[in-house]
């Protein structure tokens, strides 16, 4: 049964109020749907329910994200490591959140965001070492964003660490995300279907959800295409901001009860 179908029918107007507002804000930033959407659905449901409710609306957003943004093959080419070492990541992933999901993987995700701000509010998020050595940086935090994806649901943290590393502007910056996107949810959605004992049907329920992404993320890209480059990266770091307090208040309230 499809974790959707459990819900009341105010529960389940939650569920489409955070995707939207998750898919609108994924639509301005190229990040945010499974970073905001995530731990929201967790205080109605178990954070495994929410990672397989999310999964469809992800791949179609991701999708759309790559889409809207030019040059794909160009980003693809400077960072062809990249979706590799996040396909390995997110196998090893899969197979740990399905092994030991009971792990604070959230909470670790947030204490990498905290880190990655507090060298941003030092302005030592561009990074000399990074630039000199892009492939094995490149390497190291696709590794790292496809086990978060598949563990945390949340792959955007260590590929903002990266490409804000090397000081890409924000078009590039979002293609590179997606190229990243691509592999873990896919490895996630072919994981959780062959040995998470996920059906077909459970997968079909999520589609309404999926329909919903697609209109709010459309509106986010047309308001996307008006913000400066600066602009941009103060959104970026307040969702980040925004997102672990919310991780670091669910799992303090889960642990107190």
């Amino acid at each position: 049964m499809s974790a959707l179908a459990t819900l009341s029918p105010m529960l389940l107007v939650w569920v489409v109020v955070v995707v939207a507002v998750a898919a609108y804000v994924y639509g301005v930033l190229g990040i945010g749907l499974p970073l905001i959407a995530t731990p929201l659905l967790a205080l109605v449901m178990p954070l495994q329910d929410a990672v397989i409710v999310l999964v469809v609306p992800v791949i179609v957003a991701i999708v759309m994200s790559t889409a809207s943004v030019p040059d794909f093959w160009g980003t693809l080419k400077r960072f062809w490591f990249m979706p590799l070492a996040a396909l390995v990541g997110a196998a090893l992933g899969a197979q740990l959140f399905l092994r030991v999901p009971q792990f604070p993987y959230s909470l670790v995700l947030a204490a990498a965001i905290g880190s990655w701000l507090w060298l941003d509010w030092r302005g030592k998020s561009t990074s000399a070492r990074i630039q000199r050595h892009p492939v094995s940086f490149g390497v190291l935090f696709g590794f790292v964003a496809g086990l978060f994806e598949t563990t945390a649901n949340v792959a955007a943290p260590p590929l903002i660490a990266y490409y804000a590393g090397l000081g890409l502007a924000p078009a590039a910056m979002i293609q590179g995300f997606n190229i990243c996107f691509a592999p873990g949810k896919a490895t996630q959605f072919v994981t959780l279907t062959m040995l998470g004992g996920v059906s077909v049907w459970q997968w079909v329920a999520t589609i309404p959800l999926a329909l919903v992404a697609v209109v709010a993320q459309h509106q986010g890209i047309r308001v996307r295409g008006s913000i400066e480059p600066a602009t941009y990266r103060v959104w970026l770091r307040l969702a980040l901001l925004a997102m672990a307090l919310v991780i670091v208040v669910q799992y303090v309230g889960e642990n107190a009860r």
